[in-house]
């Protein structure tokens, strides 16, 4: 694992004036990412925190060190799979695409280690397509609604199917209900329980060799709320 004071941060993409998405920076950042993990050359990779492309880096680095022999379990309420020309072009929503090699052809998935085949990744909880359902049948992506996911068997089968004995996977705190817990950038109603996420990663991990977790899109709503209102107050 990577040590703390090596950590890097993928959070800081901008977009130019125009609204069209930086490909430059996220190019730069990408290539900053790569750098530090070939030269830390870590066996496991456990990201916290930062938008969804936080797991693009890690991801392609794990899947190239261990000769494709790694499947991709992404646990989100979206399904990342956004393109360019997409009418939301945000780097965020293409970060599964980008792992595939989708994503800024001629830039970014030119200097990416490896690409994931699309038949090597599962989406686990997804229930906000963002209008582009059909996405799945083109890039022919797996997925399992949030009530096939309450349980590990749809989706330990999937794995068994795959071939792979090792797995990375994204974990988007979106995915979890909000009456469980508000923390992502975005939330969405009807999610899957904090025990139901959890079990299925153990289960993950009881079965085949886990290299790689991501925790993305954490945002303390509250405490940053909390934060406003005492600044606002006398002798604060």
């Amino acid at each position: 694992m990577l040590k703390p004071p090596e950590c890097l941060s993928l959070w800081n993409i901008k977009e130019s004036k125009n609204g069209i998405l930086n490909y430059d920076e996220i190019l730069t950042q990408t290539k900053a990412a790569l750098e530090l993990l070939e030269k830390q050359n870590p066996d496991k990779i456990l990201t916290l925190g930062g938008e969804c492309s936080v797991s693009v880096p890690p991801f392609s680095y794990l899947g190239h060190k261990y000769k494709g022999d790694v499947a991709v379990v992404w646990i989100d309420a979206h399904k990342d799979l956004n393109l360019p020309g997409d009418s939301y072009e945000g780097y965020h929503a293409m970060a599964l695409a980008s792992c595939c090699g989708l994503v800024d052809k001629e830039g970014i998935a030119k200097i990416l280690p490896y690409h994931f085949s699309p038949k090597d990744c599962i989406l686990v909880g997804v229930r906000d397509f963002e209008g582009k359902k059909e996405r799945l049948e083109e890039i022919v992506v797996s997925y399992l609604s949030p009530e096939n996911s309450k349980a590990p068997e749809k989706l330990l089968q999937w794995l068994n199917n795959s071939g792979k004995s090792k797995v990375v996977v994204h974990f988007d705190l979106d995915v979890l209900d909000p009456s469980e817990l508000v923390m992502a950038v975005g939330v969405v109603e009807n999610g899957l329980k904090i025990a139901e996420v959890l079990n299925l990663i153990n289960a993950i991990h009881a079965n085949y060799e886990l290299v790689g977790l991501t925790i993305a899109e954490h945002l303390p709503r509250v405490a940053i709320k909390l934060r406003n209102i005492m600044r606002e107050l006398p002798l604060l």
